[in-house]
């Protein structure tokens, strides 16, 4: 058995790893800087390091040539799936790989997809590609599954093989094979779902469900801001029943959570039933960053702080803390929003490359300011970093302009002006 994964990015990468550990992997990706950078023993995402590549460096390979890939059996497509300025499904990169599996498919070969999407997707979008660009014969010359993914970026806990993976496929025999070769790299075992739309459809609800309750949370914390009443204060007590769900108010960016319900909602209107709740939660989500830097300008002038121009700082920018990703990160919505008002913004943060920051947001990323002398009208701790948590009240009035106007958006300031 061959395997090729196509797509090396934070769910590509360490799939392809984990099977590489018994079985011979092809990665393959379009990005050469990636493939190069790979095959010189360093992931950018930090998924992986040095030592983890070179584990498997004897039966992992990398190849930006689809021809490198035609001699694989299973073909594993992991390939984001964004959504464009209208909230609408983008997918074309699924029908782009789609497009570039079907070129080397051969007979009896299996074709697996990771990617989040809206049930249907599979056998209705990518199987017609490789259908056409094949011309195979679907489900006679060649099958398809699905096993969503389940990358957690950042966490070294719970990693692709100890976390449980649902897998399906497209006959009930092919459905038994997928699930062997997922079981037999993922120590935490799978669950075989009995239909590819029923698999694809417990991903995506996955993440809606999350994105429903946070978005329960944000609207509360919204209601205690007008009354006066620390929103954390009132988790804490409520969380003294043992079937409080403790979440806390913040930013909903990142790959999933803040894209996929789209996906959903896409769907269902499209089938023409208005998913309301879905939607809801989305629109009250978006805004928070919004409301941080209008909470932020309040505060100022509170503190009889010129807005137009004034300096403000923010740490952290990606969407998450301790991890490098920066897809769909809210923090820029604070960035923007702030820019509106005239401020100068500074942002700072200690795993970010700032080539990658400028080349795809722009914003630039300045050096550590608690090692310059820049003082700020405003701070605000947009990401939970370790190295942030370490900071004192003392640290953030070396670099504050007068009296300290503090923005906690993360619960991690000791003595904050304001927090979410």
């Amino acid at each position: 058995m061959k395997i090729a994964i196509i797509g090396l990015g934070y769910v590509g990468l360490p799939l392809a790893h984990a099977f590489a550990k018994k079985y011979d992997v092809v990665g393959f990706d379009i990005n050469t800087a990636r493939i190069e950078e790979l095959k010189n023993g360093h992931d950018r995402t930090l998924e992986l390091d040095e030592q983890q590549l070179q584990e498997v460096s004897a039966r992992l390979h990398y190849e930006t040539d689809p021809e490198a890939i035609r001699d694989a059996n299973i073909y594993i497509v992991t390939v984001p799936t964004p959504i464009d300025a209208s909230n609408r499904p983008d997918l074309t990169p699924l029908i782009k790989s789609s497009e570039t599996v079907g070129s080397v498919l051969k007979k009896d070969d299996i074709v697996i997809y990771e990617s989040t999407v809206y049930p249907g997707v599979t056998e209705e979008v990518c199987v017609p590609v490789l259908e056409k660009t094949s011309t195979l014969v679907f489900n006679q010359d060649f099958f398809a599954g699905y096993s969503p993914e389940r990358i957690n970026p950042g966490d070294k806990e719970h990693t692709v093989t100890k976390i449980l993976k649902v897998t399906s496929g497209s006959t009930p025999e092919i459905a038994d094979q997928v699930d062997a070769l997922y079981r037999s790299v993922i120590t935490a075992g799978t669950y075989k779902a009995t239909s590819i739309k029923v698999a694809e459809a417990s991903k995506v609800i996955e993440n809606t469900q999350r994105d429903v309750n946070i978005a329960l949370i944000n609207e509360l914390s919204l209601i205690f801001n007008t009354m006066g009443i620390d929103t954390n204060e009132v988790i804490n007590a409520a969380a003294t029943k043992w079937n409080f769900i403790k979440l806390t108010p913040g930013l909903v960016g990142g790959h999933c959570i803040g894209v996929d319900p789209y996906y959903l909602t896409y769907k269902a209107e499209e089938l023409g039933y208005k998913p309301n709740l879905i939607l809801g939660a989305r629109q009250i989500n978006n805004g928070m960053g919004k409301h941080i830097a209008e909470q932020t300008v309040k505060m100022m002038i509170q503190k009889d702080k010129k807005i137009k121009n004034a300096k403000i700082l923010i740490l952290g920018v990606t969407f998450k803390e301790d991890c490098p990703d920066m897809r769909n990160t809210k923090v820029v919505d604070i960035i923007e929003e702030l820019k509106a008002y005239n401020c100068q913004v500074d942002v700072y943060d200690p795993w970010v490359d700032p080539n990658e920051e400028k080349q795809h947001y722009k914003h630039g990323i300045i050096a550590n300011p608690f090692e310059s002398a820049d003082t700020y009208d405003a701070i605000i701790v947009a990401v939970a970093h370790q190295q942030f948590k370490q900071l004192k009240t003392a640290d953030y009035e070396k670099i504050s302009n007068g009296d300290a106007v503090l923005i906690d958006i993360k619960g991690i300031i000791e003595n904050p002006t304001w927090r979410l």
